[in-house]
């Protein structure tokens, strides 16, 4: 658990320093806090419930890096930023750079494949579109539902999460 909250902690730091960077520009503050144990137990009703909840994807994040699996959230998150873009030179380096970084042969983050999707991928990228990265990206979320995000739900890491804190005396400040 020691290593959990580590990890955990070093994401929450980067992404709490980053979203202090962008929120002033807009001039929102946001500081991230443990979750309730009700709000996390939330995460337990929907996959999407937990990605859409910044901890919770911290969390998971932190949990599929233990399992020496974090390419498939990472590639899933960077299918969501490419389908957001709006510029097509943007889009054709985005798919690139996913292309590069997530399926080709011996990518440094490579995900789990077919081949044949593959093949579609590397045909699809030629001519970049917001859906092309659809197919693997399904596949992907599909495995992180279905295999990691169940086995999320029954680590001692989110266990701890759920679990209430008795109010003591000493809490009470009595």
């Amino acid at each position: 658990i020691k290593d959990w909250k580590t990890r955990l902690s070093y994401f929450l730091q980067n992404s709490s320093n980053s979203t202090k960077m962008k929120s002033k520009k807009v001039g929102k503050h946001r500081t991230y806090f443990r979750p309730s144990p009700e709000e996390a137990q939330l995460w337990s009703e929907a996959f999407d419930e937990l990605l859409a909840n910044k901890y919770g994807l911290a969390a998971f994040r932190a949990f599929l890096k233990s399992e020496f699996c974090e390419e498939n959230i990472e590639f899933w998150l960077a299918c969501e930023d490419f389908k957001k873009t709006k510029s097509p030179q943007k889009l054709t380096s985005k798919a690139k750079k996913i292309y590069n970084d997530f399926i080709e042969k011996e990518a440094p983050k490579e995900i789990n494949i077919d081949f044949q999707t593959k093949n579609m991928i590397a045909q699809n990228i030629q001519e970049a579109t917001h859906t092309c990265f659809s197919a693997a990206q399904k596949r992907v979320y599909s495995l992180m539902e279905n295999n990691s995000y169940p086995r999320f739900l029954e680590s001692e890491f989110y266990q701890e999460l759920c679990k209430k804190t008795p109010i003591t005396r000493a809490a009470q400040g009595t």
